[in-house]
């Protein structure tokens, strides 16, 4: 019996020893805050790159990382306090991932990240290489010019009237993030989370109440002992009441719309998962994470004349499909389901559960007729218009009069 005990003590102190070194593995290969802040404040301090932040994140350390969310080792993510105010820290540890389709990023070069613009460069050189990066990106679009100016409006970090070669390094860098260009672009949208300041790479947004669309955090050992499709419909159960998830889904159907040929060109949601939406405690949603929200343009021009054998080679992120031309056996260009129908699958089971009796069979119907919608089908943007006011009208109706709206 001795022989017994001890051997399940020794047991217990052994799988108690190998979890806790698999955390530990985990957290300091996903969560690498010190190596991120280390780099960014040697190019500071050499006078390589500048920025609103730069001084309270290297010199006044009054800008701190708080609590480690990143999800990859590429891009971290934490909790920030930058005085009396709460954001959240994004930092890029590997080069800006093209649009590759699977493939690895290439290791970050510390020594070329910030080497553009060059030494002599001019105000007005710098603004040509901005412009002449936004046309290749975004394609010919006629308010260009005055997406320039707000770029040079955010670079200029101190507010002193100038861009000087630092604040111009740390800007282009930034500029090479598709998720800090939309956000640029959409400072003025009620959905997206304001920026709060950069410095390199690096750039600081607001901080989001509730962080995920539904659902609940378990640790990881739980999370890989619940089944899949239990784990869906237990999420389902951590939800807000209906009228304040109606009021959620009218965000994200704003959103939709505000990426929908806009005044920037389209963009294209390639992953719409539930942990990239949030909302905040009055229930207007907030973009968590855009970085797989890319210009339609550019995700044509890269997936154009791709080597493959299945659809299944055409994808980009989770949500982005193209066809397979089996006669050429390259990949199409033309994505075959719009943002609107893959929100509408993400809102589906969302939203009819707890639905009001009186709108279920009719918001059903609306949401399906969504989830049908081709790019391909003739007046696509008419219906598409159509049945994203449908669903707005629909929803607000219902929840117009309570005091949750």
């Amino acid at each position: 019996m001795r022989m017994k005990y001890l051997f399940i003590s020794w047991l217990v102190v052994f799988i108690g020893s190998w979890v806790m070194y698999v955390q530990y593995s985990t957290y300091t290969e996903l969560c690498r805050g010190h190596d991120c802040r280390k780099i960014i404040c040697d190019k500071y301090k050499t006078g390589v790159i500048d920025g609103s932040a730069c001084s309270s994140l290297c010199a006044k350390e009054t800008l701190y990382f708080g609590k480690c969310l990143s999800t990859k080792p590429s891009n971290q993510m934490y909790l920030g306090i930058w005085g009396n105010l709460q954001g959240v820290i994004k930092c890029q540890m590997e080069e800006a991932a093209q649009l590759d389709f699977g493939t690895d990023p290439e290791p970050r070069k510390e020594i070329i990240l910030f080497d553009k613009p060059t030494r002599g460069t001019t105000v007005e050189k710098f603004k040509e290489m901005v412009y002449g990066f936004f046309k290749a990106k975004l394609g010919e679009q006629g308010n260009l010019s005055e997406l320039v100016n707000i770029i040079l409006s955010f670079a200029d970090g101190n507010k002193d009237g100038r861009v000087s070669l630092p604040e111009a390094k740390s800007a282009w860098a930034l500029l090479q993030l598709d998720e800090f260009l939309l956000m640029v672009m959409l400072q003025d949208k009620e959905h997206t989370p304001k920026l709060m300041g950069f410095c390199g790479d690096l750039y600081v947004i607001e901080r989001v109440e509730y962080t995920s669309l539904y659902g609940v955090s378990l640790p990881w050992i739980i999370e890989l002992l619940i089944p899949s499709g239990f784990r869906r419909s237990m999420d389902q159960w951590f939800t807000p009441s209906w009228p304040r998830k109606a009021k959620i889904a009218i965000g994200l159907l704003e959103f939709v719309e505000d990426i929908f040929h806009g005044p920037y060109g389209n963009f294209l949601m390639c992953d719409t998962s539930a942990k990239n939406l949030g909302y905040n405690d009055k229930y207007d949603l907030k973009m968590m994470d855009m970085r797989k929200i890319v210009p339609e343009m550019n995700l044509k021009e890269m997936i154009k004349d791709r080597p493959c054998e299945s659809d299944m080679d055409c994808v980009y992120g989770t949500d982005c499909r193209t066809l397979c031309d089996q006669s050429k056996m390259r990949c199409t260009t033309e994505v075959i389901q719009p943002n609107l129908a893959k929100v509408c699958q993400l809102l589906k089971d969302y939203l009819l559960r707890g639905a009001p009796s009186d709108i279920h069979e009719e918001l059903e119907k609306q949401l399906y007729l969504c989830i049908a919608l081709k790019v391909s089908a003739n007046q696509m943007e008419m219906e598409h218009s159509l049945i994203l006011n449908n669903l707005k009208t629909l929803l607000w109706k219902k929840i117009s009069h309570t005091t949750d709206s």
